[in-house]
């Protein structure tokens, strides 16, 4: 006997053997239920949602503050540190915190959720627009922009408007003319090339390096694109207005302002400073005043802790600190196009030199250290040497084209340390295709290393300055030399010409890199590695910023220790500080004192 299907049981049966009560109870699970997931979703939405989109907003916000300039940072390029780190911290907090944990501790689900946060605040970086124009190929400027800044004229063009003031013995006005390059060179003799040759001071490389920028290939006027920022502080024209009887509120007015109104832009923000740079053409030591004395030396701009952030390129720069680095002397010979160049340099080649060394410059009798004396008594004493003494009123040191004449004339040049490192005759004798014997690290080596090989010994001598105190012969070290060698040395110097040189600012090299582009590149490519490092999160805190000269003769893998060198880089110390008194504000309170001499 079939049952009966159960729909066809009417509903009075069901509900009178008690089926009734147990289908509603149903309905009420069913609507119960229903109510609840609504509850959830509407609780996630308006608690868990909310919450991460203040997160977001909050992290957004951190970006866009202004960071301050840090109170003590480390070096701004040769490594990234503590502060570099710091740039972008309220983005990177979270990820540093993580990249510290060992990876069992937190579960692989979120472990990967937090990875995929961290990626999203790194491409939230105020930076990555820049970073990213190097990823399109069609760009020929991209990853190389450069953003000026508007400044206000008193930080440039007013101090050209009252030129007289910039030197207290040398007028100056003639040699802020030609965009820097001062009044052209008459080539009566034939040492030079009919066009391309100036007067130019040793120190005009302010005007001519913000000269050369105005024709910069990839400039920009959106910051956000820029590789780097530069400021067109005329900032060794500034302190030379200053330097003698003028109190030390006045040295440092400028700075002060300068970074002031820098501190103030939303480029500023961007990274604190650390990809902005300026150019300074005196050396490193007229900006370093180590106290508040009146009485001691120079302005403090690369002490100020916004500058400090910088990088400023400076004809001499300190073995010692990081911020600064150092840009050739300019030369007499500024080429508006490549065919000037090849052809000095062919010229070069075929000279005969007569003369095995020479040595242009004046003797320093309050210098113990010194070893210009024994120098010039060895080029007195040669039958192979050759001497143009400069402090016993010989006019032909007044002669660019005596000078270069010599340099041409002669196989090695030699170039003693003078009031300090470095000498602007370095540059002028490798322009002459003149060998160049260096006697201190710190004169070429340590300095221009943007610009010169590492490996010294392709181009250059060294012969140790103790050497000379013991009496070693120049003459005799110069001769053991194989004349092979010699050719192969002369060709590499020839060959480093293009890049020592300033070109004509008004104009622009074809092929060739000058000066002016090798430094502008090395300083793109050092604010585009810290861009990275502070992206991927690398940092070294090892770093010590004593030891800089040290790190940029350092090949990729290498690491700081001991060096040769180390005996020339002790730094003088006075009660565990450094010492006022220091050699280093005396060199360059004496090289001022002797600007009174001809230029050499």
């Amino acid at each position: 006997m079939r049952r009966r299907p159960a729909a066809a049981i009417p509903l009075v049966d069901l509900m009178e053997k008690g089926h009734g009560k147990i289908q509603y109870s149903r309905f009420c699970l069913l609507v119960a239920l229903s109510a609840f997931f609504w509850l959830c979703l509407l609780y996630f939405h308006f608690v868990v949602h909310t919450s991460t989109r203040l997160e977001s907003i909050s992290l957004d916000a951190e970006l866009i503050n202004t960071l301050p300039a840090d109170s003590n940072p480390s070096p701004v390029s040769r490594s990234i540190t503590n502060e570099h780190h710091e740039i972008g911290v309220g983005m990177e907090r979270e990820s540093v915190v993580e990249r510290k944990k060992p990876s069992n501790v937190i579960p692989e689900s979120k472990g990967t959720k937090k990875k995929d946060r961290v990626k999203q605040e790194r491409s939230t970086y105020p930076f990555m627009r820049a970073l990213r124009t190097v990823e399109n190929k069609s760009d020929p400027c991209g990853g190389r922009y450069i953003y000026v800044h508007d400044l206000p004229p008193r930080f440039n063009e007013d101090m050209l408007k009252e030129c007289r003031s910039l030197s207290l013995w040398t007028n100056m006005c003639k040699f802020t003319t030609n965009a820097g390059l001062g009044p052209p060179l008459e080539n009566v003799e034939g040492v030079f090339s009919n066009t391309g040759w100036y007067a130019t001071n040793q120190f005009a490389v302010d005007v001519i390096f913000s000269n050369r920028m105005k024709q910069y290939e990839c400039l920009t006027n959106d910051s956000s694109l820029a590789a780097a920022i530069f400021v067109p502080f005329y900032a060794g024209f500034d302190i030379a207005r200053y330097l003698w009887g003028h109190n030390i509120s006045t040295r440092d007015a400028a700075s002060l302002d300068l970074v002031n109104w820098l501190t103030k832009r939303p480029e500023w923000s961007i990274m604190g400073g650390k990809d902005h740079f300026l150019v300074a053409g005196r050396i490193t030591w007229d900006f370093r005043r180590l106290s508040d004395q009146e009485s001691d030396w120079g302005n403090k701009l690369l002490f100020l802790p916004a500058a400090k952030n910088m990088s400023m390129l400076v004809v001499e720069s300190s073995p010692w600190n990081a911020n600064d680095f150092g840009i050739p002397y300019p030369t007499y010979f500024h080429p508006a196009k490549d065919a000037d160049v090849i052809m000095w340099q062919d010229r070069m080649r075929k000279l005969e030199r007569k003369h095995l060394f020479c040595f242009a410059g004046a003797p320093r009798p309050g210098n113990i250290k010194s070893i210009r004396g024994p120098i010039i008594d060895q080029c007195k004493n040669s039958k192979v040497g050759k001497l143009l003494e400069c402090d016993f009123g010989e006019s032909k040191c007044h002669s660019p084209s005596s000078i270069m004449q010599m340099f041409q004339s002669s196989l090695f040049c030699l170039q003693p340390q003078g009031d300090s490192y470095t000498r602007r005759s370095a540059f002028d004798s490798m322009l002459a295709g003149c060998i160049p014997v260096f006697f201190h690290p710190a004169s070429a080596y340590t300095q221009y290393t943007w610009h010169l090989p590492k490996n010294f010994s392709l181009y250059s001598v060294f012969i140790p300055e103790d050497d000379i105190r013991k009496n070693a012969s120049i003459e005799q070290r110069l001769s053991e030399i194989p004349a092979e060698r010699v050719k192969e040395m002369r060709e590499a110097v020839i060959n480093l010409i293009p890049q020592l040189i300033y070109a004509d600012p008004r104009s622009k090299l074809e092929t060739f890199r000058d000066a002016f582009d090798v430094a502008v590149s090395k300083v793109v490519d050092k604010v585009t590695k810290l861009r990275k490092d502070v992206i991927e999160g690398r940092r070294d805190d090892d770093f010590i910023e004593e030891l800089s000269w040290k790190y940029d003769l350092l090949d990729e893998g290498e690491v700081v220790g001991p060096h040769e060198w180390d005996p020339y880089f002790s730094k003088p110390k006075k009660d565990g500080k450094a010492d006022p008194n220091s050699a280093s504000a005396e060199a360059a309170k004496n090289s001022w004192k002797n600007e009174q001499r001809p230029q050499r």
